[in-house]
Formats: C-alpha cells, sequence, structure tokens
C-alpha cells in the first residue's frame, strides 16, 4: 500500500522504480554481456595470428583448434547473457506498457461524455495506443541503448587506449560528429512523427464516423462527400506515414558513416605500427584487435547517435 502512495503515474521515474527486479536482472546480465563483447576482438586477432604463425611453421593446427573452441565458449556465455537481457528487457516494457494502457484507460472512463466527444475518438485511440506505445519504446530504447552500449563504448574505448593511445584519439574524433549531426536533425525528425500523429489520429476519427453514421449520410446522399474528405485523412496519412519513415531510416546510415571516418587512419598508422615505424610495436594480432574493436565501436555508437 505504501508503494502504491508513492507511485506518480505522470512521472516516467516512478515506473522504472517499480520494475526494479527487472531492471537488476537487466543490469547484471548487461554488464556480463558488454564486458564479454571485449573478448570478440580479442580473440580475432589471436586467431588472425595463430594463422599467420601456421603458415610461417611456428604454430600447429592443434593451437588454432583451441582457441576456435574457447571463442566458441566465450560467445556462447556471452550469447546467454544476451538473452536474458533481452528476455527481462521486455518483459519491462510490457509491464510498463500494461500499467501505463490501464492507468489511461482508468481516467477515460472517468471522464464525462462531453469531455470524451470535444477531444475526439480518434485522438483519444491515439493517446491509448500509439502515445503510450512510443513511451514504452523510448523507455526501453533508454534501458538498452543508452545503459549497456554506453558500458559496451567505455570498453570498447578503453581497449583502444591501451593498445595505442595516440591512434585510438586520432580515429575517435569523427564520433562526437555523429552526435553534433543527430542533435541537429532532431527536430525535423520530431516534426515529422508529430505530423504523423495528427493525421494517425485525424484518420481514426474519419474511420470511426464513417462507420459509424454510415447509413445517416447514404440516406442524406453525403456519402460520396464523406468518401472524399476520408480518402484525402488516408492519402495525408500515407505521406505523413512515408515522410516519418524516412527520416527515421535514412539518418542511421549517415552517423556510421561519419564514425567510421576514422578507419583510413586506423588503416594508414596500424600498418606502420606493425611494420615497427609507428607510435607503437604491434603484430597482426593486435592490428587485427585494434580494427575490429573500433569498427565494434562505431557500430554501437551509431545506434546511440538515433537517440539524440
Amino acid at each position: 500500500m505504501k508503494k502504491d502512495k508513492s507511485f506518480r503515474p505522470d512521472r516516467v521515474l516512478s515506473y522504472f522504480r517499480v520494475e526494479w527486479f527487472p531492471l537488476l536482472l537487466v543490469t547484471l546480465s548487461g554488464l556480463v554481456y558488454n564486458i564479454g563483447l571485449l573478448a570478440a576482438p580479442w580473440f580475432e586477432g589471436r586467431l588472425a595470428q595463430c594463422l599467420a604463425d601456421i603458415l610461417g611453421g611456428s604454430e600447429t593446427a592443434a593451437q588454432m583448434a583451441l582457441l576456435v573452441l574457447a571463442y566458441i565458449a566465450v560467445t556462447l556465455l556471452v550469447q546467454a547473457a544476451r538473452f536474458i537481457k533481452r528476455f527481462y528487457v521486455r518483459r519491462f516494457a510490457n509491464n510498463i506498457n500494461r500499467r501505463m494502457k490501464g492507468i489511461l484507460y482508468a481516467n477515460l472512463v472517468r471522464q464525462s461524455r462531453a469531455a470524451l466527444e470535444k477531444e475526439g475518438a480518434g485522438e483519444l485511440m491515439t493517446k491509448a495506443i500509439a502515445d503510450v506505445d512510443d513511451c514504452v519504446e523510448g523507455m526501453r530504447k533508454f534501458t538498452t541503448e543508452v545503459f549497456d552500449t554506453g558500458v559496451a563504448l567505455a570498453g570498447y574505448a578503453v581497449m583502444l587506449l591501451v593498445y595505442d593511445w595516440r591512434l585510438a584519439i586520432l580515429g575517435l574524433l569523427f564520433t562526437p560528429v555523429s552526435y553534433v549531426c543527430a542533435a541537429g536533425m532532431k527536430k525535423p525528425v520530431q516534426r515529422a512523427g508529430a505530423a504523423y500523429k495528427k493525421a494517425a489520429g485525424a484518420l481514426s476519427s474519419a474511420t470511426l464516423d464513417r462507420a459509424r453514421n454510415a447509413v445517416t449520410y447514404r440516406i442524406y446522399g453525403c456519402e460520396e462527400a464523406r468518401m472524399e474528405k476520408y480518402e484525402e485523412a488516408l492519402s495525408l496519412y500515407e505521406k505523413t506515414a512515408v515522410r516519418n519513415n524516412v527520416w527515421q531510416s535514412a539518418l542511421p546510415p549517415l552517423y556510421l558513416a561519419e564514425s567510421e571516418a576514422g578507419t583510413l587512419f586506423i588503416l594508414w598508422f596500424g600498418a606502420k605500427n606493425v611494420l615497427g615505424t609507428g607510435w607503437s610495436s604491434w603484430d597482426i594480432a593486435a592490428f587485427t584487435t585494434f580494427l575490429s574493436c573500433f569498427t565494434k565501436l562505431v557500430v554501437k555508437s551509431s545506434k546511440v547517435a538515433k537517440l539524440f
């Protein structure tokens, strides 16, 4: 009972507080998963070095087989942690979705009929379905893409700095550019999303009006006029939906391309490190690990940029 009194449905933090147990499991499994991701670049580097040593005659295939088995075992452990994380993230999102919609439906039931008719049935349906789903999706993305991706980004960055801090800083100079571009594109994306929701509400209202008053419109000869109005609402909905989807799907590849511009420096200066004329002394394993780690970092970074 005490928990119910402290719960405030108008505060997002209250929903996080109520779902503390799924979030605890998400945190533990997320730490294991994201820290375990650092093993993949290291194993890729060791496998590349082992293959070069086998070709040079200094290693045997048995050593390669041991590395492969260890890689498989670590990958299974990491994927098991990922399964637990994703399962409880979905449970966390579903619980919040159910709770939010229950509160919203209860408020709608308590409102007067005049207030409901004034706001419009289509707008209310949009709020009850689309708005809650969008809010829950944002909370889910915050939990996954910011929390555990932040842990992975920090781990990748530390790994790059350990191998060669000068080259790491040079390669990571382009990563903040994607964040700046994402922040600048936030307003057009939000305008497109708002227009899409407004068109969806108008279409819902038109659909309900057509279904409810179809016989009346047919009797008074207004069916063709209402059909034209409905087609206009449908056409506007289709245009805004396409525009919104374009904004949502076209920008992430741009963020990824901006972040990966640092790969050119890694290929150039990393090759010098392997030859012994660069800032650090590398072998094939170090070069492969550094390049793989940087690639995984920029992919994660481009996903985080979408949240801006």
